[in-house]
């Protein structure tokens, strides 16, 4: 089992979209964060099957993510 970051953006609109940096090509939106979660989550397991199936080959997840603190 593989783990892939997943980013989180909120849109203007009050949505969610959401990317796996490590998957290009990637990417979904949501109404709600949990609805942009679920959409991922089929997403990379759908994107990795399209992969497995066109021959080529599967991104290993490398991105990782830290938040820093800054004075603002």
């Amino acid at each position: 089992m593989s783990e892939y970051l997943v980013i989180f953006e909120r849109a203007e609109d009050g949505g969610w979209g959401a990317y796996a940096p490590d998957l290009p090509g990637l990417g979904v939106v949501g109404e709600t964060r949990e609805e942009a979660e679920e959409f991922i989550r089929k997403g990379i397991v759908m994107h990795i099957a399209g992969l497995r199936e066109d021959g080529l080959p599967i991104p290993e997840p490398t991105t990782t993510a830290q938040r820093i603190a800054v004075a603002a």
